[in-house]
């Protein structure tokens, strides 16, 4: 029996160059370290760190050392942004001021208080019958020591309507869901209510990617999964998410993941990438923490 919106993760085998797309979510890491880059800036996390994203984030995971003695191993939590939003409206004033700039993607070290939320909510994997009271309280309280923390004020800001975080976490939902359609700047940045120069420049501060290269990503990774889980074929799958041109679609895959998407998926389907115990590893198709 599973915890909604909590995975266990494990890696057994090491991996390195591997193109992923980090979902919202906060991820503690209980054996071994993982070493990713996104937007030429690079992230490196172990079991004193918690790794949060509060936007889907395009990276590559340049290394994550793990063996079949020695899997790599971690838990994790979706990001509930209704939660955060709800939980803002508790937070004591006089906390730290927000970074000038907010990132999608963030590293911090592990507190005394968060290890023990985190050890709580792995024990309801061997306790399924308490989980259902007990795992919704420990996720609230994550959330909340989160917010309390040295960058709970920038996921805050995502979460705030009308903040310009916020404009642009709504510009990026509206990408996900309109994954085929051409992006014009102009066009995006009206619907953030910003100016083009500035909705470009906050786009970039978060994403680390212009709004284009951004787009991409998405529709690459949604292309990998559709083939993973659907079972679509390589002509299909880039249809699917805006390719008209197979040539174009086979580059820019092969550019991303670093083999043709049909080889591509073999190995991943070779080499057992998924897990019984993660299931949100099948859904993307890569590990996912």
């Amino acid at each position: 029996m599973g915890i909604p919106g909590v995975t266990l993760h494990r890696v057994e085998q090491p991996v390195r160059g591997c193109a992923h797309l980090y979902k919202p979510m906060i991820v503690k890491m209980i054996q071994g370290r993982k070493r990713v880059v996104t937007g030429g800036e690079e992230y490196h996390y172990g079991d004193n760190d918690i790794l949060v994203t509060g936007v889907d984030v395009p990276g590559v995971i340049v290394e994550c050392e793990a063996s079949p003695d020695a899997p790599c191993t971690a838990i994790s939590v979706d990001l509930d942004k209704s939660l955060i939003a709800k939980l803002a409206l508790e937070i004591p004033r006089g906390l730290p001021d927000a970074a000038p700039t907010v990132r999608g993607i963030l590293v911090q070290p592990l507190g005394a208080a968060m290890l023990d939320a985190f050890a709580r909510l792995s024990e309801l994997f061997v306790m399924p019958e308490r989980a259902p009271v007990l795992a919704p309280m420990i996720i609230k309280e994550i959330h909340y020591l989160l917010l309390i923390g040295p960058n709970g004020h920038s996921l805050i800001s995502l979460c705030t309507p009308g903040s310009q975080s916020n404009q642009i976490f709504q510009a990026i939902n509206w990408l996900k869901q309109n994954i085929t359609a051409a992006v014009q700047i102009e066009e995006l940045a009206e619907k953030a209510h910003m100016a083009p120069s500035t909705f470009h420049r906050h786009f970039k501060e978060i994403t680390a990617f212009s709004p284009i290269q951004y787009q991409k990503r998405l529709r690459l990774h949604e292309a990998q999964r559709l083939m993973l889980v659907q079972g679509m074929d390589v002509g299909n799958a880039g249809s699917a998410v805006g390719y008209d041109n197979l040539s174009q679609f086979n580059r820019e895959y092969k550019r991303l993941f670093g083999d043709s998407p049909r080889r591509d998926v073999k190995k991943l389907m070779d080499e057992a990438i998924f897990s019984r115990s993660s299931k949100s590893r099948m859904q993307y198709g890569l590990p996912s923490f």
